[in-house]
């Protein structure tokens, strides 16, 4: 479920977890890796300051891997989940490719076993298949995951994506604004926050000039 999947996510909110599953799975199920192989530009400029290796990082939604095997290149315990068997079947292999281990489990947000105090990181890179209540319980559980002075690094398209289409929902509710992410983020210290235009160029779902918010926070 990692990344917006395209210009046409449905309001996947509304899906149980089976039709979650069989919804990213059909976009998730071809040879190529739709967001490509290498690691989100924001999560790897930010990394270099704000991780370290030997910490144990979770990856919301990773998809096929390209985030959190590029974390594990990096030296760090990594973690992460994703509603497609499909991609995880994608994201063990190129794991193993990549001559790394990661704990991948098959779950959704709201199943997922948010332990407290568990993580030093935790990274979402564009997770907005999240409407506007799910958005709100992730940060929640976030916080709840993150060991004291843990950093939260997060990746989305601002409401200004709608006019470029060139990756992300269509449904405005799933998309950042600041004030949404400073008030979602209140109980957290703000590192970073920005919102920027930029070319992306991260596989077929994320290509051509984007509008972009990134977040790093501590807790």
């Amino acid at each position: 479920m990692a990344d917006s999947k395209n210009n046409h996510v449905h309001q996947s909110e509304y899906l149980n977890f089976d039709d979650a599953k069989e919804f990213w799975n059909n976009r998730f199920d071809k040879e190529e890796f739709i967001f490509g192989k290498e690691p989100n530009e924001y999560l790897a400029l930010q990394a270099e300051t704000y991780l370290k290796p030997n910490q144990k990082v979770l990856c919301i939604a990773d998809g096929e891997g390209r985030n959190g095997v590029w974390l594990a290149k990096q030296g760090m315990q990594v973690v992460g989940f994703d509603v497609s068997d499909i991609a995880l079947q994608k994201a063990k292999q190129f794991a193993i490719d990549n001559q790394v281990e990661i704990a991948y489990s098959l779950s959704d947000t709201d199943g997922f076993d948010w332990q407290e105090n568990a993580y030093d990181a935790v990274i979402g890179i564009f997770i907005q298949f999240a409407e506007p209540q799910m958005r709100a319980r992730i940060f929640k559980q976030v916080h709840k995951a993150l060991k004291p002075g843990g950093i939260l690094i997060l990746q989305g398209y601002t409401l200004k994506q709608l006019e470029y289409k060139t990756g992300g929902p269509s449904l405005k509710d799933h998309l950042y604004t600041e004030d949404i992410i400073r008030e979602l983020a209140k109980e957290f210290q703000i590192l970073d926050l920005r919102c920027y235009e930029k070319e992306l160029n991260e596989g077929a779902r994320h290509a051509g000039i984007s509008a972009l918010l990134g977040l790093v926070a501590r807790k």
